[in-house]
C-alpha cells in the first residue's frame, strides 16, 4: 500500500469525527426513518427516504474516501451495474461487454438492454483491445475477470474509447479500489459489489458506482430515486462496518493467496491454475501496472467434475458458496452457471484463516 493509499484509510475510519458532538456515538447509529421532519420544502438534508438517509451518508463518504470521487450506493452490485449502464445507454446505442465476465451482465445485457434497443456485443477481456470501437458508446471492463483471471490495460482502453467517443465503465468487485483504482487509470465510472470484500462478512448485499463526471453522477443519483433501487439500513451499516477493517482483511487475503496459489502450482493434480501474483500467469504483467497484488482469487482445474467436488466437499475450511471475498475461504465450480470454463474448474476465494492451517486442509483435500 502506498502513503496515498495508507491516509485515505485513516481518513475513512476516522471521517465522522469532525462532525461529532460531545456524548455522540462514533459509530453511526442505525436510522430507520423513512420519514423526516419537513416543515418546509427546501432545505432538508434528507425529505423521504427513497432520496437519502443518514446510514447511506455515513458509508458513500467511506466509499467517496477510497474512490477520491463521488459514489452513489445500490441494494447490490447488479443493482449499481445495471444503474451505470442504463444512464449511460440509450435505444440505438452499441455497448460492449465481456464474454468471460460475471454471468449476470452477460444475462442484463441480453434480456433487459437488448429488449430496450441496445446492439450487445461480447468480446472476450483479452480481446477488447485489439477490437474497433467506432459507433459504441460503452466499452464494459471486469479486469481481473470472474472467473478466468485475464487482464486488459485500463490506461489503454480508456484512450482508445475516448477517441472512438465511448465511455469506459469498469467493473472493480474483483479488486476493490485499494487494490485497483479505475478511475485514476482514465475510466469513466466504477460499478462494484461490496457484497464481497468489502462488507466481507457474507452478510450484506450492497454495491456502488463511482464516478467524476458531476452530470453522468447526477443521472445515476436520480435513476435511483426514480427506480426505487435503495440500500436497506442495515445493510449500510453492516458495508460501513467492514469498510473499517477491509485494509487488514485483504492484506492476509492476498497474502495468504500468494502462498496458495504458489503451492497449488507445484501439485500433481492441478492444471489450469490461475493467479495473477504468479510470475508466469498471463495476467501478471497487470500487477505493478495497474494492481497492487494478485488479489486474494485463484483459479484452478481438476481433472472434472466429481474430482472438483470430491474436492471441495473433502476440505473442511472451504466454504461451497457461490460468492467471494468474504473472511471464510470459499470455493464452487463455475460451469454449474454456464461460465466457458472446464467442468473441473474451481474459483477458489481466500480468507483470514492463519495460511498455515489452511494449506493444510487444502493439500489433504488434494491428496484424497
Amino acid at each position: 500500500m502506498t502513503a496515498e493509499t495508507d491516509a485515505r484509510i485513516a481518513r475513512l475510519l476516522h471521517h465522522r469525527k469532525a462532525g461529532l458532538a460531545l456524548g455522540d456515538p462514533v459509530v453511526p447509529p442505525i436510522s430507520l426513518a423513512t420519514t423526516f421532519h419537513l416543515p418546509e420544502a427546501q432545505g432538508a438534508a434528507h425529505y423521504y427516504g427513497r432520496s437519502g438517509q443518514p446510514t447511506w451518508d455515513a458509508v458513500e463518504t467511506q466509499l467517496a474516501i477510497l474512490e477520491n470521487a463521488e459514489t452513489v450506493a445500490f441494494p447490490s452490485g447488479m443493482a449499481a451495474i445495471t444503474a451505470a449502464l442504463i444512464c449511460s445507454l440509450k435505444a440505438g446505442a452499441k455497448v460492449m461487454l465481456p464474454a468471460d465476465g460475471y454471468y449476470v451482465t452477460r444475462l442484463l445485457g441480453r434480456d433487459l438492454l437488448r429488449v430496450y434497443g441496445v446492439e450487445v456485443v461480447q468480446v472476450p477481456t483479452t480481446q477488447m483491445v485489439a477490437e474497433d470501437f467506432t459507433g459504441f458508446q460503452v466499452i464494459y471492463i471486469e479486469t481481473p475477470s470472474n472467473p478466468g483471471l485475464d487482464t486488459v490495460d485500463i490506461a489503454a482502453l480508456a484512450r482508445k474509447a475516448h477517441a472512438a467517443g465511448a465511455l469506459l465503465i469498469a467493473d472493480n468487485t474483483t479488486m476493490t479500489p485499494l487494490l485497483q483504482r479505475p478511475l485514476d487509470l482514465g475510466a469513466d465510472l466504477v460499478v462494484a459489489a461490496d457484497t464481497k470484500a468489502p462488507a466481507g462478512h457474507s452478510d450484506a448485499l450492497f454495491g456502488h458506482v463511482a464516478g467524476r463526471d458531476v452530470n453522468l453522477m447526477a443521472r445515476i443519483r436520480e435513476w435511483r430515486r426514480q427506480s426505487g433501487s435503495v440500500p436497506g439500513p442495515f445493510e449500510a451499516y453492516l458495508v460501513h462496518r467492514g469498510l473499517e477493517t477491509l485494509e487488514v482483511r485483504l492484506s492476509r487475503m492476498c497474502a495468504s493467496a500468494a502462498v496458495i496459489a504458489k503451492r497449488l502450482a507445484a501439485q500433481p493434480k492441478v492444471r489450469g491454475l490461475r493467479y495473477p501474483g504468479l510470475p508466469g500467469d498471463p495476467s501478471h504483467k497487470s500487477v505493478g501496472r495497474q494492481m497492487v497484488n494478485g488479489g486474494f482469487l485463484i483459479g484452478f482445474e481438476l481433472a472434472g467434475e466429481a474430482e472438483a467436488e470430491a474436492f471441495l466437499a473433502r476440505c473442511p475450511l472451504i466454504e461451497q458458496a457461490t460468492s467471494f471475498g468474504g473472511v471464510h475461504s470459499a470455493a464452487e465450480r463455475r460451469s454449474r452457471w454456464g461460465d466457458a470454463v472446464a467442468d473441473g474448474f474451481i474459483r477458489l476465494s481466500i480468507g483470514v484463516e492463519p495460511v498455515e492451517t489452511l494449506w493444510s486442509a487444502i493439500e489433504g483435500a488434494l491428496a484424497g
